[in-house]
């Protein structure tokens, strides 16, 4: 007991902090300030962040316990007690997201014309044009099912929406009552567009057209009552790799496997007949706190389709076109500026298309020898698989692609065969690690007769899509000291091939870790001998303990800590005695921060790094990550006066992290702070619409205690990303 006691004083729970981060999100889509298509957005992104929860870390937690897991977690509480807790949360999040779309959602599309009529609205034309469409387009998709001896419960698939109905024969009035289901197509849309006057947007729900035609599809029975439901499965992934033949035909098996997973919830209309609910609650083997009444459309994630097709660009956010990239006027090409100075790019403010003109330009030219890169999760069309495959033609193209990363794995494995069709050398990393790091290498013969290495290295995904709503940061370069690391980092990918020593990059799981904990408890000696000391990280989540143990050592010595985490953070920030010194932000807005950076005082001789890893175990131990330095004196300018200054300036769209976990607003937090939204600044500067000096100086409320360092040679007078990031002129 009293170890788990020690544990609650040193760790906020990790499922509470994730519903913590969900809430966060939801707060977007109640926020009146948001235009109100992004507010649906919200509201969809959390039903589709639910659902990930719930079938991965909710259905790990019953796995846990029926194998027999007793230890506490990171909080204390046993395996059980979590269930129980984030159960109870749940319920009361599911609420909390259906008051939003009915009370404030609901009503304001339909003040905007756009409106989710029941089938008694519409007029003749709209029923008229519904039932042609349902003819012509759903009943052919549509199997009823009556359950019986010879028609057992069918196999309903994870997170399709289905029609329960309860039967009666209308031969046998006096007989049992028959349950029948039927599974709405997932090919079509949840939303039938009806046809209405100009300005108006009339949407049907698909499954309520469906239910008007029931009487067609069971000839003979009555239907009694009907309802919506969903039911969601576990989909975890396992597998024993030394039983399997290769990895690729391991996930392809897992992949069919997976629709077997047991139920973990069930989703039905609110008002539902109770026989429905118990009956599909014993089909499922579901217990009562597993089932989630909703008051609206099931599957929230679907409210997507809204924010696609309603043309209303007045309840969207402006639109922003990002900065292209400018070459200094001396540089013939890429390579040519490349070897004068590292480039860096924070998307989606710079554009990504340098990034894809890097990769593509090189899989055409003929001085580039070998091309060399790593995929984890893109887009189904992404001009990255083109370019490796053109590539391919002429020069040493090697792909080293992440099977497993989740939900992505069909696309992954689709593409990894067309590649090595092609003739691309693929690999799928190290067995048992994830392959996480986003590295690109080119090795080229130069005009001047030399041959060189050019990379790009990243915070995020190959993915030209998500680069434009997920920020993050890319770095170009020709450093031979890093290229010639991230050369023996692809040795490793492909090979297995470990060397002692990959500075000046951090390389996981080989010597991430414990550069890390170096890292800090070098600040922290900085700071007991009286030097400069302090750390601002940057990140999606902070959970593992070794980090947090050593972040706690530090702040109890006197170094100033803020920590910029988007999403689950176990740390306590401002404990007294333990965590004086740490203050905790999470911004939630318009673009997704996805980017990792990490910066350390050392002294006066500041360090900076960004990477794909997060503070996490399984980005520690169990994938293969990169964290690489900046040290060209632009970039890090760039990142200490423009970055990170607006990240802890934001008092719009953070929230400041309490020590029992929970989150306040920044501006009630800091109750004198300017109003300022780093996002908003970050367009505004790429547009050249906005100064450095508009950013609230350190020191103030905005910006409690830490003042970064100056970057060597690099005035904090550049008003624009694009004059520091391409200094050469």
């Amino acid at each position: 007991m009293a170890r788990s006691s020690q544990k609650q004083k040193l760790f906020n729970g990790r499922d509470f902090s994730w519903m913590q981060f969900n809430r966060r999100v939801l707060e977007e889509a109640e926020d009146s300030t948001n235009p109100l298509l992004e507010r649906v957005k919200f509201l969809a992104i959390t039903g589709s962040n639910l659902d990930e929860y719930i079938e991965i870390r909710q259905a790990g937690l019953m796995q846990r316990i029926e194998d027999g897991y007793r230890e506490p977690g990171f909080d204390g509480l046993r395996p059980d007690e979590s269930l129980a807790t984030l159960t109870a949360e749940i319920h009361s999040f599911v609420q909390a997201q259906y008051r939003c779309w009915n009370d404030q959602l609901l009503p304001d599309l339909r003040k905007q014309n756009i409106r989710l009529l029941d089938w008694e609205e519409l007029d003749e034309e709209q029923q008229a044009f519904a039932q042609s469409y349902f003819q012509r387009e759903v009943d052919p998709l549509l199997t009823p099912i009556a359950i019986d001896p010879a028609h057992p419960f069918p196999r309903v698939l994870n997170k399709a929406l289905c029609l329960a109905l309860l039967l009666r024969r209308k031969r046998k009035s006096s007989g049992p009552l028959v349950l029948g289901v039927v599974t709405v197509p997932r090919t079509l849309p949840r939303f039938v567009r009806l046809p209405s006057s100009d300005g108006v947007f009339d949407y049907l729900l698909l499954h309520e057209l469906i239910a008007q035609n029931l009487g067609g599809m069971y000839r003979g029975y009555e239907v009694v009552s009907r309802t919506g439901f969903r039911v969601t499965r576990n989909s975890n992934l396992y597998f024993e790799e030394e039983e399997a033949r290769s990895l690729l035909e391991t996930i392809r098996v897992e992949l069919h496997n997976r629709r077997k997973g047991d139920a973990v919830r069930l989703e039905i209309e609110a008002g539902a007949d109770p026989e429905i609910v118990e009956r599909l609650r014993v089909n499922f083997e579901l217990e009562e706190d597993q089932i989630f009444p909703g008051d609206g459309p099931l599957n929230l994630s679907r409210l997507m389709f809204l924010y696609g097709d309603v043309h209303r660009p007045d309840l969207k956010f402006a639109p922003f076109t990002p900065r292209p990239l400018s070459l200094s006027r001396k540089s013939a090409d890429i390579y040519d500026e490349l070897r004068h100075h590292d480039i860096l790019l924070h998307h989606p403010y710079d554009s990504y298309d340098p990034v894809v003109d890097f990769i593509e330009h090189a899989a055409v030219d003929p001085a580039v020898v070998t091309m060399k890169q790593t995929l984890y999760r893109t887009s189904q069309d992404s001009p990255m698989f083109q370019a490796m495959i053109d590539a391919a033609a002429t020069k040493e193209t090697t792909l080293v692609v992440e099977l497993m990363a989740r939900f992505d794995e069909a696309s992954n494995i689709r593409w990894a065969r067309s590649m090595e069709d092609a003739g691309v050398q693929v690999f799928h990393g190290v067995v048992g690690l994830k392959t996480h790091c986003k590295l690109a290498l080119m090795v080229r013969r130069d005009e001047d007769g030399v041959t060189r290495r050019y990379c790009h290295l990243g915070t995020g995904n190959y993915n030209p899509v998500t680069a434009r709503f997920y920020t993050d940061l890319s770095l170009l370069t020709s450093n031979p000291e890093i290229t010639e690391r991230v050369h023996m980092v692809f040795n490793y990918l492909t090979a297995h091939a470990e060397i002692d020593d990959y500075r000046p990059l951090l390389v996981a799981p080989l010597t991430m870790a414990e550069s890390f904990l170096g890292l800090i408890r070098r600040e922290t000696e900085h700071a007991r001998a009286g030097r400069p000391a302090h750390i601002v990280a940057k990140m999606n989540a902070l959970l593992e303990p070794s980090v947090i143990e050593a972040l706690y050592a530090a702040s109890q010595a006197g170094v100033q800590i803020n920590l910029i985490v988007r999403g689950l953070c176990i740390l306590r920030p401002g404990v007294k005695g333990l965590s004086d010194n740490i203050r905790v932000r999470s911004i939630v807005g318009r673009f997704l921060e996805h980017s990792r950076i990490f910066h350390f005082a050392n002294g006066g001789d500041d360090e900076t790094y960004l990477g794909s890893a997060d503070w996490m175990p399984r980005n520690l131990f169990e994938r293969c990550e990169v964290v690489f330095p900046v040290r060209d004196a632009a970039a890090k300018a760039r990142i200490h006066d423009e970055i990170l200054p607006a990240y802890l300036a934001d008092t719009i769209k953070a929230r400041v992290q309490q020590p029992d976990g929970s989150y306040v607003r920044a501006a009630k937090a800091l109750k004198d702070a300017p109003a300022f939204s780093s996002q908003d600044f970050l367009m505004r500067l790429a547009e050249g619409k906005a100064d450095l000096d508009a950013i609230p100086k350190p020191g103030s409320t905005a910006q409690p205690s830490v003042k970064l360092a100056k970057a060597t040679n690099a005035p904090r007078r550049r008003t624009a990303a694009a004059k520091s990031a391409h200094a050469a002129d």
